[in-house]
C-alpha cells in the first residue's frame, strides 16, 4: 500500500453547489393590481395538492399579496371554483 502524500478527497463527478434563486413577488414584478377570485386556473399556483394554501415563503409573495390571494381562494372556494378539500388535486 503506496501511503498518498496529499490529503485531498477526490470525487468521481464533481459536486454541485445549490444557489438559491432569489424569490420575488410575481405581482409586484408583473405589475398586477388585482387578484381576480374567478380565474381558477391562476389561483391553482397558489396551492398544493390536498388543496391548501402554500405560505409566502414558498411562493415569494409580498405579505400584501399574499392577504389578497388568500381572500381570493377563499371567496373561489364558497362560489364553488376551487374545492376546499381533495386528494391529487394537480
Amino acid at each position: 500500500m503506496a501511503a498518498q502524500t496529499s490529503q485531498e478527497v477526490r470525487f468521481l463527478t464533481p459536486q454541485t453547489v445549490d444557489v438559491k434563486k432569489k424569490k420575488y413577488c410575481r405581482f409586484k414584478k408583473s405589475g398586477i393590481k388585482y387578484i381576480d377570485y374567478k380565474d381558477s386556473e391562476f389561483l391553482k399556483k397558489f396551492l398544493n395538492e390536498q388543496g391548501k394554501i402554500l405560505p409566502r415563503r414558498i411562493t415569494g409573495n409580498s405579505l400584501k399579496y399574499q392577504r389578497r390571494v388568500a381572500q381570493a381562494v377563499k371567496r373561489a372556494r364558497h362560489l364553488a371554483l376551487l374545492p376546499f378539500v381533495t386528494d391529487m388535486f394537480k
